[in-house]
């Protein structure tokens, strides 16, 4: 059996837990496979993106910055692709390059294992950021039944923008407003998700108090490295309920790791041992 091929492709690339990640699974499951990291500056993408298809490589993780010119490479995209115009995953299919999707996926599916199917139904969540990432957390929060969604940023027209380009294609009401507008739309909200840079590790943190948020609220940081931002740190401290960005991590992987080896892998808590290891 000759060996299966993928990798993660983006820039820079060594920070990624994907090659950790997917290696976990491969030896889990006992198959010839490997993963690597493929650093390709801009200029370069499509380019490695033809030469690796040639070589016989199954597919691609897409981190950034290349999300937006996987989406432009691809011959076919699925649902959530279009939708949000972006693609973190490259199946090569023969001669034609699928387009995927999967991080409105992998944050749904972090939500709902850490907070049940019905957190969000027919309730309001407050999303701060409308930058890439935010997009699929808007169609990860309409999927699991948010009725409203305000969407907070410093440049409010980016907010309205973000709006803009997804009305009509989802159920939830959308909200842009101003990060100043915190303290107004907090108190309605049962979930907050920060979908910006702030708090990674080296960036500065979110300015912003929970203390208008309701008391069974809670708290998601997309961010995972470190695993506890200072806002989380700040939610647990007033006991509400946390999420880190590792579960969305690592759910987002499983149809690509299925995409590329043919085998559907579990999210456990070894995984996340194994990940939460790599970080430290």
């Amino acid at each position: 059996m000759s060996t299966k091929l993928a990798g993660v492709i983006g820039y820079p690339v060594a920070h990624s837990l994907s090659p950790r990640l997917h290696g976990f699974w491969l030896r889990e499951h006992g198959l010839d496979g490997a993963f690597v990291p493929l650093p390709a500056k801009r200029e370069e993408f499509a380019q490695i993106i033809n030469s690796l298809r040639k070589l016989g490589f199954a597919g691609l993780s897409v981190t950034v910055p290349h999300k937006e010119s996987a989406f432009a490479i691809a011959h076919d995209l699925d649902e959530p692709a279009k939708i949000s115009g972006a693609v973190n995953l490259l199946v090569f299919k023969g001669e034609r390059i699928e387009g995927r999707n999967t991080d409105a996926l992998g944050l749904a599916a972090s939500l709902v294992e850490q907070l049940g199917t019905d957190v969000l139904k027919g309730r309001d969540a407050v999303l701060l950021g409308a930058g890439g990432a935010a997009r699929a957390c808007v169609l990860a929060l309409a999927n699991l039944g948010a009725k409203k969604i305000g969407i907070l940023n410093r440049n409010v027209s980016r907010a309205e923008s973000l709006a803009r380009s997804l009305e009509g294609k989802i159920s939830a009401q959308l909200q842009p407003s101003m990060l100043s507008d915190w303290g107004k739309v907090a108190p309605d909200a049962a979930l907050a998700i920060n979908a910006t840079s702030a708090g990674m590790s080296g960036a500065p943190a979110l300015d912003i108090s929970l203390d208008a948020l309701p008391k069974t609220a809670a708290v998601c940081d997309i961010v995972y490295s470190p695993l506890e931002t200072p806002l989380l740190k700040q939610a647990r401290a007033k006991g509400l309920k946390t999420i880190d960005g590792l579960g969305m991590l690592m759910h987002q992987a499983v149809p690509a790791f299925e995409a590329f080896y043919g085998v559907t892998p579990k999210v456990t808590p070894a995984l996340r041992a194994e990940l939460e290891k790599a970080l430290a």
